[in-house]
């Protein structure tokens, strides 16, 4: 169902730290035309974990009326507490998600069987189709290939988004779910060799500065050239690592600011990114002519 290069949406803020709803729209306009193939509002790159629930719900709403169905819209509805994941799921299926990814509940540490049955309430309240996501270095609980493997039996269960780090969780995932159930990376760096395992795209945090190459780079995949593939990762590869020398959206952020695109509001605890890495990402953003 979901498939090829996704974007995990930053949400732009004014200097001030609000909702930036003018630069959002510009950012939705670049992606379309850029040929990104879904998009994901108020993840973790979305700062999330800061918006209060009015302002997560406003930004799908308003991701959701601006892409007009033109692609697909995956609203990050995860919650460390079970009614709270169902209710932001509710209401963003209400507002017209096409699916939506929902984290591990963070800081619980709940167990496999905890983590399972979370998902199964979700899944049980709310008929709209479900990413999973796994993302141990953020929550502190990793969801392993076995309990992906039970949730991916249930039909309305239809991807996970894979961002433990290790590739081979690829292999794993796809011996124990059914052919369609859509793996996704979670990290940039790794999507080409989780791509080769049988993962189906990514949900990107670098296609917020590079929308065309990520794109390209999928699809050409996805489309059997993988030789024109590898060949865009290896270039892509330093501006990956780049995005990452800081807290995830510290950087991808300065980096729309540094192209113009967005104001360089960002809300605490985050803070702009560090003065020593500004000019090597502005030197890789004009290097690949972004």
């Amino acid at each position: 169902m979901f498939s090829g290069s996704i974007v995990a949406l930053v949400t732009p803020m004014s200097s001030a730290g609000s909702v930036d709803f003018a630069a959002l729209d510009r950012l939705i306009d670049r992606h379309i035309e850029a040929g990104t193939h879904a998009i994901v509002p108020v993840g973790t790159t979305g700062e999330s974990a800061t918006l209060n629930v009015g302002e997560h719900l406003g930004v799908i709403e308003h991701v959701i009326e601006r892409v007009a169905g033109r692609i697909p819209i995956i609203a990050g509805t995860g919650a460390n507490a079970t009614a709270e994941a169902i209710e932001l799921t509710r209401e963003a299926k209400a507002r017209g998600a096409d699916g939506c990814l929902l984290v591990t509940p963070y800081y619980n540490k709940p167990t496999q069987e905890g983590l399972f049955r979370h998902y199964v309430a979700v899944a049980e309240a709310v008929d709209v189709p479900l990413v999973l996501y796994n993302v141990p270095t953020r929550t502190g609980c990793d969801m392993l290939p076995e309990t992906v493997g039970r949730l991916a039996s249930i039909p309305q269960i239809v991807g996970v988004k894979e961002a433990s780090g290790d590739v081979a969780r690829v292999t794993a995932i796809r011996e124990l779910s059914p052919d369609d159930f859509a793996i996704l990376s979670g990290e940039d760096a790794c999507t080409f060799e989780m791509l080769k395992l049988g993962a189906r795209g990514v949900i990107s945090v670098t296609a917020n500065a590079a929308p065309a190459l990520m794109s390209r780079f999928c699809s050409a995949f996805l489309e059997g050239d993988v030789e024109e593939a590898e060949a865009i990762d290896e270039r892509l590869q330093p501006l990956h690592a780049m995005l990452f020398v800081e807290s995830n959206p510290i950087p991808v952020k300065w980096a729309l600011h540094e192209l113009g695109l967005i104001d360089a509001g960002i809300r605490l605890p985050l803070t702009p990114l560090a003065e020593q890495f500004r000019q090597p990402l502005a030197a890789l953003l004009r290097e690949l002519e972004l």
